[in-house]
């Protein structure tokens, strides 16, 4: 049996944004009706940077994805971040492909943000604030894209040359983006924070009732984004609630014994699976992403099978 190798330029010709957020939405679901296993992530850390094992299972089909995270290295010239995933057989263990997971990473990220916001956020929302407008603020707008039809975009980074390379992104995609200062940006109808702050960048009292944010950046202890005034008086909705405490958006209030497991609201996969409501309402919700395994199983599956029919990759007698 041979497995096939797909390299980044292979995976990003291969699926679509609709497509991820088609399956990221069904990884939810299955996760939230226990028709998926995700076992905990395996944390690795070592001197200069670390390393997590993300294991899971759904639709057939196993797999683990292996990514680093060494700030160090763009004084190297490699990227802060990279990944590889393995897809299984589930059956005999065989190592269906092997693939570059970096750009996967990102789009299933992203493909998130759009489920939570199809779910969460008001229906006629058409205003949509960015606070950071690095790599994934473009996939975030890719996601939202595909949901709304988008009037205006605000955007603020601290870097203004991040500023005018998502202002020109959005320009080739056909959306009208202003930028702008912190608190005007967050005067919207959705807000998307992707930045990696350890401490608060949105105020309280910027944020307006009905709003819906998707706050993507805290993805480890001490990572916060949002006031925790903003968590006290919103429907907080995590990806995963032992993840979302020890390393989301809710750590820093939850360490503190301000956010408890009974102030989450709800898993995503809960709302998807029609488990618990969405939006109910003028209330102002949050959507805690730290990013799941199941999400990276879900869109390397459609990857492979892809691949597959198309004879895509390079194939190895591996084992």
């Amino acid at each position: 049996m041979e497995t096939i190798v797909l390299t980044r330029k292979d995976v990003e010709s291969i699926i679509s944004m609709k497509e991820a957020i088609n399956a990221v939405e069904e990884a939810f679901r299955l996760y939230a009706t226990s028709k998926a296993i995700m076992p905990p992530k395996v944390y690795l850390t070592l001197e200069d940077g670390d390393f997590r094992a993300m294991p899971s299972y759904l639709m057939g089909y196993a797999g683990v994805k292996w990514v680093n995270s060494h700030p160090k290295n763009p004084e190297k010239g490699l990227p802060t971040v990279m990944a590889v995933f393995i897809l299984n057989d589930p059956k005999n263990g065989f190592p269906l492909a092997i693939m570059d997971a970096t750009f996967l990473t990102s789009l299933r990220t992203g493909a998130a943000g759009g489920v939570a916001a199809k779910h969460l956020a008001r229906e006629n929302s058409k205003v949509f604030g960015f606070i950071g407008c690095g790599k994934q603020a473009i996939f975030q707008l890719l996601a939202i894209k595909e949901i709304f039809d988008i009037e205006l975009v605000k955007a603020y980074d601290i870097s203004e040359k991040a500023e005018l390379a998502f202002k020109e992104f959005c320009k080739k995609e056909g959306v009208d983006c202003m930028i702008t200062n912190a608190k005007d940006a967050c005067d919207c109808d959705v807000l998307i924070t992707t930045t990696p702050s350890t401490s608060p960048v949105v105020k309280k009292d910027w944020i307006k009732e009905g709003t819906h944010i998707n706050a993507i950046g805290a993805d480890a202890p001490g990572k916060q984004e949002l006031e925790i005034e903003i968590l006290k008086k919103s429907k907080i909705v995590v990806d995963d609630l032992e993840q979302a405490l020890h390393g989301g958006e809710v750590n820093v209030a939850h360490s503190l014994g301000i956010i408890r497991r009974e102030n989450i609201y709800a898993t995503l996969g809960e709302i998807v699976a029609g488990i618990k409501k969405g939006r109910e309402g003028n209330e102002i919700t949050i959507f805690d992403s730290t990013g799941l395994a199941i999400q990276d199983l879900a869109v390397a599956k459609i990857v492979y099978e892809k691949a597959v029919k198309k004879d895509l990759g390079i194939k190895i007698e591996l084992i």
